[in-house]
């Protein structure tokens, strides 16, 4: 009984991998270069990645849940049905995905889009299956921690309808403790979509409040500028992607990344614990 990871030695995937073996399970991780991986010991490695069938065939041989996790890339779409594909053709039934929330709604945002067409595409091909839709992850902050510290600036254009940001490590747990359900169930499980969000709903000038407290001096919300931040994006990432990133970020402004009722009661009772806190993730950027 064995759960296969993909995406194990990124941002979210290593919490995931972390998670599981915390827990006991037996989990192969698929990774690119096995001897860069550092993953805990007694995880197993598969090398390959999602466009080389051939190496998926044999990491997928013998799994019997699949975490599906895919990079924002321009094949994101193609690499997800390929796997899913290969998943179907090894005999495996159980998977989690890792979606966005609301990714019916951003559809015009081309990494939303292609996880909606991958969600339905899962429920389409009759797999039993968690689909997680997260919300803004609280580690993007690392990206603009220096103009944060250094410039007294939030400059996010997350406008004020409001992200309920999520910690990474809260979302490898929801992650991890799906996959055990879903492995160690006695029978098949109906499929299921799980916002997976926050404790709080914040603004830009909410976080902008947050960091002022937490550095005990005046940090400024840099507005909502969605054409600055793409352009300043361009500096460091492919123009496509930072287009993609506008097109999100003026559906903050339009939308914000807003929980239903009950998503963060249900989140808090399967962790057994509260959800980390923005304020905690600013304070040991702040102290680190």
């Amino acid at each position: 009984m064995t759960i296969l990871v993909t995406g194990a030695t990124g941002t979210i995937g290593r919490h995931v991998v972390d998670n599981l073996a915390k827990r006991g399970a037996d989990v192969r991780a698929l990774v690119r270069d096995p001897a860069k991986a550092g993953l805990p010991a007694g995880v197993a490695l598969a090398q390959g990645d999602l466009l080389d069938v051939d190496a998926l065939r044999g990491a997928f041989q013998g799994a019997s849940t699949l975490f599906l996790l895919n990079a924002v890339v321009p094949d994101e779409f193609t690499q997800a049905l390929i796997a899913l594909n290969v998943a179907r053709e090894a005999g495996i039934k159980r998977v989690v995905y890792l979606s966005v929330i609301h990714s019916d709604v951003y559809v015009n945002v081309p990494h939303f889009g292609g996880k909606f067409g991958v969600e339905r595409m899962i429920e389409a091909m009759g797999f039993e299956a968690t689909i997680l839709r997260p919300a803004y992850f609280m580690s993007n902050e690392m990206t603009v921690k220096d103009v944060v510290l250094q410039h007294g600036v939030y400059p996010m254009p997350i406008g004020a309808r409001g992200l309920a940001m999520v910690d990474a490590r809260d979302l490898g747990e929801v992650a991890a403790l799906e996959l055990i359900r879903r492995e160690r169930a006695d029978g098949p499980l109906p499929l299921d979509r799980i916002n997976v969000v926050g404790p709080e709903t914040l603004t830009g000038e909410g976080v902008a409040a947050i960091w002022s407290e937490v550095l005990g001096r005046p940090v400024a919300y840099g507005g909502d500028d969605t054409a600055g931040f793409e352009r300043n994006l361009r500096q460091f990432m492919p123009v496509w992607m930072a287009y993609d990133m506008r097109l999100m970020a003026e559906r903050f402004l339009t939308d914000g990344m807003v929980p239903e009722a009950g998503d963060v009661e249900r989140l808090t009772s399967l962790l057994g614990r509260p959800l980390r806190t923005y304020r905690a993730l600013a304070a040991e950027i702040a102290t680190a």
